[in-house]
């Protein structure tokens, strides 16, 4: 890898900023949750999470708080495990393509793939947390 790619990836700054980055889709929804309630409390209702405010504020504190553990990274496995199940979650419940006709079946396919693409970086920020030292092997195998 070249000596600038080297530094600027591993400095504590550029850490930071893919943490904030990872989880923005989910801090901004959890921020979004809070600030209206009521538009959450709606969206809840509309895929049947009864009561709807409960699962608005659970939503809404798994993605703040999932999101807090990774960026700040402290109990990054936790954060990153409640973001992977809470997006795991979303597929039957608001992304059922399967039950869908066309053109919806095809676009919700897309995002149930955008969906496992997102869980499958929660699941590298949780091993990198816990084996840190390897990111030299793996740059150096790439």
């Amino acid at each position: 890898m070249p000596r600038f790619i080297d530094s600027l990836t591993g400095s504590d700054w550029f850490g930071y900023f893919a943490r904030i980055v990872l989880t923005s889709m989910f801090w901004m929804s959890g921020l979004a949750k809070m600030l209206d309630f009521d538009a959450g409390v709606a969206e809840m209702a509309h895929f049947g999470l009864e009561p709807a405010p409960f699962f608005n504020a659970a939503v809404a504190l798994t993605q703040l708080f999932g999101s807090a553990f990774i960026i700040a990274n402290r109990l990054t496995w936790l954060g990153a495990g409640m973001l992977a199940v809470f997006t795991a979650l979303t597929i039957p419940i608001a992304h059922a393509f399967w039950a869908m006709e066309e053109p919806m079946r095809t676009l919700e396919f897309y995002f149930v793939a955008e969906h496992v693409t997102v869980i499958g970086a929660l699941m590298v920020v949780a091993w990198k947390s816990n084996h840190p030292e390897t990111s030299n092997t793996v740059a150096a195998a790439a």
